[in-house]
């Protein structure tokens, strides 16, 4: 248990401090995990979930269809013809990116969402830096509403079992889409304060003009085809079924681009270098640490000290799991942070005699809203940084932190409160 704790401690070290080649530091702590003896050989191709992975891989590649059809650009330019001034068209298109991220990879919705921002601002004459902040936070706050806005809920279907309708009503309670839209209503009062003094008005924009919509049907057949095996038994389907799913809806829509294109390989090449392999490896390596530590019982035993920590009450382990996730999450990348920390709550819950959803809802809301507070805490604000970067503004640490600290603990208190109210109470 000690080796496997000083290896797991190392790894998520060398995790944090050299973020470029954390696909590779994961794998490496996995093979060392088996080649110590932590984790039998046996047990690794049962480690890695591989429902995740393809979920995860699908879904990149069935966006990359839907972006290059202008889609998502013909969407932003109704909203904006919809707006009367400079103020409701910022609010309205981080809305209109919070929607999109319910369902698409944060950083592909703030790369869908930003452009717009940047010739809105540019015909406006003002600067783009606050309104494509509020484009990254809010499609951050979203991810955590539906299973595949983001990998962290992926990761919490794989680990409760939940399907896709789950996350709107669970067990007969709201699940975590209303808790999400909730915080996001909240947290929108934010900019609308941030953004009340820009009262220009706004002229109509040409609209994007899309000639290919199939793309679009791809991403809804995805999310249809994902509800409707949500009502299927597990007992009567393969625990691969969303993985499935989403993997064969990219095929498809790779089929028809490799047909239409004159180049068939370069359609084949120019799709899969859109998915993000990086971190398809980094999971890959995680699950098998992971399976390690569970192995040889450190799960179990940092679960047992939590609770313990918490002097056996469900409501100050509920609090201590939301607000240092958030803590967490402001610096570190969510993804190898929720991976670690659900098998710990639920030993935690375990521990505390607790129905483990208030804890694992607690951890999600917490992780994924809580790390808005920093650029370097998401993905998506680092993408959106480097979009302006790119177009000449360099973005000040507070420019970033005076809208995403308020609006970012507005939207995990509503949380916090919520999931209490919904899971909590009772306990």
């Amino acid at each position: 248990m000690v080796l496997a704790l000083v290896l797991f401690l190392i790894t998520y070290v060398a995790l944090l401090v050299f973020p470029k080649y954390r696909a590779y530091i994961a794998l490496l702590s996995a093979t060392l995990f088996v080649a110590l003896g932590i984790l039998p050989i046996t047990r690794v191709p049962g480690a890695v979930d591989w429902n995740v992975i393809m979920m995860i891989a699908g879904t990149m590649g069935t966006v990359y269809f839907f972006i290059k059809s202008r889609m998502p650009s013909l969407m932003a330019d109704v909203i904006i013809d919809k707006m009367p001034n400079v103020k409701w068209v910022i609010i309205a298109l981080s809305l209109f990116a919070g929607l999109i991220s319910a369902f698409v990879d944060n950083v592909a919705t703030v790369l869908m969402v930003a452009p717009v921002a940047l010739v809105v601002s540019h015909k406006l004459r003002i600067s783009p830096i606050s309104p494509i902040i509020a484009i990254s936070i809010a499609s951050n706050l979203q991810g955590a509403a539906t299973l595949v806005g983001d990998t962290t809920t992926i990761l919490l279907g794989k680990q409760t079992g939940m399907n896709f309708l789950d996350f709107f009503f669970y067990e007969g309670r709201p699940g975590l889409f209303f808790i999400v839209q909730i915080g996001a209503l909240m947290a929108t009062l934010v900019l609308l304060i941030e953004f009340r003094k820009l009262t220009q008005r706004v002229t109509a924009q040409d609209r994007t003009p899309v000639t290919d919509f199939f793309p679009t049907l791809l991403l809804g057949g995805t999310v249809l085809l994902l509800i409707v095996a949500s009502f299927i038994p597990q007992s009567q389907k393969p625990d691969t079924t969303n993985g499935i799913i989403c993997m064969s809806l990219m095929v498809i829509g790779l089929v028809r681009e490799m047909i239409k294109r004159s180049n068939p390989l370069k359609a084949l090449r120019e799709t899969l270098a859109e998915i993000d392999f990086f971190t398809l490896l980094l999971l890959t390596g995680l699950f098998v640490v992971i399976a390690g530590i569970s192995e040889a019982g450190v799960v179990e035993e940092i679960g047992k000290a939590f609770a313990r920590f918490a002097g056996g009450n469900v409501f100050v382990a509920y609090t201590m799991i939301v607000w240092a996730s958030v803590l967490f999450s402001a610096f570190i990348d969510n993804i190898p942070y929720v991976a670690t920390m659900l098998p710990v709550t639920a030993v935690i819950a375990s521990q505390l005699g607790v129905h483990p959803t208030v804890m694992y809802f607690g951890l999600l809301v917490g992780a994924t809203l809580g790390g808005n507070i920093t650029p370097i805490g998401a993905s998506a604000n680092i993408t959106s940084l480097g979009i302006l970067r790119k177009n000449g503004y360099e973005v000040k640490n507070w420019d970033f932190m005076r809208i995403s600290i308020p609006f970012t603990l507005l939207a995990v208190l509503t949380g916090y409160v919520l999931v209490w109210l919904f899971w909590g109470m009772g306990a």
